[in-house]
């Protein structure tokens, strides 16, 4: 029974331990409410409040955090968000966000544009990019 207990404490505690996504942008960006995270991840705002025209940075296809961040921020599935994309593009109403691959990647692109938003787990977060919503 003691080891039972123990090891479902083990599970909450490093279950309660693991960082979560945030949205982050450039050190000199404003912060955002999640309605304006949600319309900037869906192409429905152009401009990132005090930050200049907005540059949507995104995981690639698949990847954890995209799954994590949209369930959370947008509430559309990989597929429903293909879908969409696929959709403003076609109509020519708006061009996808960029796509990369690492954290790293996200930090660098944000870092070097005003504009730039992108989502990283809360632990690969360093001086050099802002939170700007944590959902």
């Amino acid at each position: 029974m003691k080891k039972l207990l123990a090891v479902s404490l083990f599970c909450v505690a490093s279950f309660t331990a693991q960082s979560a996504v945030v949205l982050i942008g450039n050190p000199a960006a404003s912060e955002l409410s999640k309605s304006d995270a949600k319309k900037l991840f869906l192409g429905k705002l152009k401009k990132v409040p005090g930050g200049g025209k907005a540059q949507v940075i995104e995981f690639e296809d698949g990847h954890p955090l995209r799954i994590e961040f949209h369930d959370k921020v947008t509430g559309k599935s990989e597929s429903q968000l293909q879908s969409y994309w696929s959709r403003l593009i076609f109509t020519g109403k708006a061009t996808a966000p960029s796509q990369l691959a690492s954290p790293d990647q996200v930090k660098q692109k944000v870092a070097s544009n005003p504009g730039a938003v992108g989502y990283v787990d809360e632990a690969d977060v360093d001086a050099s990019v802002k939170v700007l919503f944590k959902p």
